[in-house]
């Protein structure tokens, strides 16, 4: 089986996602947001699909900003059901509201979405592993199995696995973290 770090460069869509993304930590709470609804609509696709309708998603999302998608209402929800630009899951559509209001919460009881991930990201002063970070996740969010949950952390840096070792990225990702 290829590693993404095979197949992705070079590619028009996985490339400059391996490139300059996947694997990179990101602190903004749209670009957070973004990759969690991303990851989800993901689940049964290939990331390629998901990547095809990015722009439809961030469209149909409002740029992925997370107090405009809190506040969807029905009206919402039923212009989302009949975008052909994005997933038409209504699961999906309903967790991407969710997890817009769990992700303002967030902001109260920990200062944001990347401060809360921060706030997690060790356990018993040892990197939390996956198991335990999918625990947290069905616990705190919607449409987040093992899979989506585990994608998204290695997609951010919270998890280890997104680059092979040997991979350009890795190496230029572990000269940052060395910093």
């Amino acid at each position: 089986m290829s590693a993404y770090c095979d197949i992705a460069p070079g590619h028009p869509l996985h490339g400059p996602y391996h490139d300059t993304e996947y694997g990179f930590p990101q602190r903004e709470e749209a670009v957070l947001f973004e990759r969690l609804l991303l990851e989800i609509n993901q689940a049964g696709l290939s990331w390629e699909t998901i990547l095809r309708k990015r722009a439809g998603f961030r469209a149909a999302y409002d740029g992925f900003d997370v107090d405009t998608v809190a506040a969807y209402g029905e009206v919402e929800r039923a212009r989302l059901m009949h975008d052909a630009g994005i997933i038409r899951n209504r699961l999906k559509i309903d967790a991407a509201i969710h997890n817009a209001q769990v992700i303002q919460r967030l902001r109260d009881s920990h200062g944001g979405f990347a401060e809360w991930l921060d706030a997690h990201a060790l356990e018993n002063a040892a990197p939390r592993d996956k198991a335990s970070w999918v625990r947290l996740f069905k616990k705190t969010f919607r449409f987040t199995g093992g899979e989506i949950t585990g994608e998204f952390l290695m997609s951010l840096g919270y998890l280890p696995g997104a680059h092979r070792p040997d991979c350009p990225v890795a190496i230029v990702l572990r000269e940052r973290a060395a910093r």
